[in-house]
């Protein structure tokens, strides 16, 4: 495979949510061509069948079950799978294919000691933990290139991670105590159908969840070099994050609402997909597309620098972002298969 080409890609878990918004990038992507879908609960149903959104795309694709010969015919394979399923097939893939793409957790916390706390289960490959690259370009883009195993963001993660850390690598905020306040679509929840995500349970209402221990906040710390209280919330839309994030100055900083948001475009410069500005940031202005918008205050009264982040959970989230780490693998143009421009109305 060359750089200018285009590559074969296999999407293992295309069945859910994460997978069908892959799928979707894969039919807009210039040099991506869909070879394999896998979706073991769903084997042997026709993809438009359960997604009528992809029946222009993919009239006669069919979800297969998983095979190891099928997915080393691939250039790419994009896994949209549990953490230890991932975990299980990251080794038999890793030295069959160009680039392994996971998205679950099973590869993004540097630590292994971490695993068994947050995650629950055991990290056995301490080797291919510290190879994986950490899929954020507008943080890792160097990493990135021709890497072998990308280790995908958590959405909460990318969205307080984009907020957090430029502030901390400035010697803005105090790497202490940051507050973390967030709340999700329920499409984050999966396409499993489960009593607490049913219309009738999220449907006017707001809850938080995974109160002081979710599982991203040992991310959120390792990415944005801040020791994070991070509080998530569900509420009742499709898609979407916004992220509140309070922070006190370092020590002998003194913020302005104009510096942050200066501090911000200029760690940003250039970003395809990242905007500041002073108005806050909305949720529905990202829908579909892979930016990041951001925005920031520094309030006097309370010495507290805030910053917000608003993304669409599965496009720059889950799937468009790793689209986009895997567009820097390759050395093709970062853009390549994505959207700036939001869905509205």
């Amino acid at each position: 495979m060359g750089h200018s080409g285009s590559v074969r890609v296999g999407v293992l878990g295309a069945s859910g949510f994460v997978g069908v918004e892959l799928l979707r990038l894969i039919a807009q992507h210039p040099r991506m061509e869909l070879i394999y879908a896998t979706g073991d609960s769903q084997a042997g149903t026709l993809a438009s069948s359960l997604y009528p959104s992809l029946a222009s795309a993919y009239p006669a694709l069919v979800f297969e079950e998983f095979d190891l010969a099928r997915a080393g015919e691939c250039d790419v394979v994009f896994l949209a799978l549990p953490h230890e399923a991932s975990l299980a097939l990251v080794p038999q893939l890793i030295d069959h294919v160009r680039l392994v793409v996971d998205l679950s957790a099973a590869y993004r916390l540097k630590d292994a000691a971490a695993y068994p706390r947050w995650y629950g289960f055991t990290h056995d490959q301490p080797e291919l933990l510290r190879e994986a690259v950490y899929g954020l370009p507008e943080l890792y883009r160097e990493e990135l290139r021709d890497t072998r195993l990308i280790a995908t963001p958590g959405c909460y993660v990318t969205a307080a991670s984009m907020a957090i850390a430029p502030l901390v690598r400035a010697g803005i905020i105090e790497p202490t105590r940051v507050i973390v306040d967030a709340a999700s679509g329920v499409s984050g929840a999966g396409r499993a159908p489960k009593s607490n995500t049913t219309f009738c349970a999220v449907d006017e209402d707001v809850v938080a969840y995974g109160l002081l221990d979710h599982r991203h906040t040992p991310e959120i710390e390792q990415v944005s070099g801040a020791q994070v209280l991070f509080t998530p919330h569900l509420v009742p839309m499709n898609r979407g994050i916004l992220a509140t994030c309070y922070a006190t100055p370092a020590a002998g900083a003194s913020p302005t609402s104009q510096s942050v948001l200066a501090a911000l475009a200029k760690a940003y410069t250039g970003e395809p997909f990242v905007v500041v500005r002073p108005s806050p940031p909305s949720t529905k202005a990202t829908m579909g597309t892979n930016a990041v918008h951001l925005s920031a205050r520094y309030d006097d009264r309370t010495h507290t620098v805030i910053v917000l982040a608003a993304l669409d959970n599965l496009t720059k989230g889950a799937a468009g972002g790793a689209v986009q780490a895997t567009n820097v693998a390759l050395g093709f143009p970062e853009t390549d298969g994505l959207s700036r421009v939001g869905l509205y109305p």
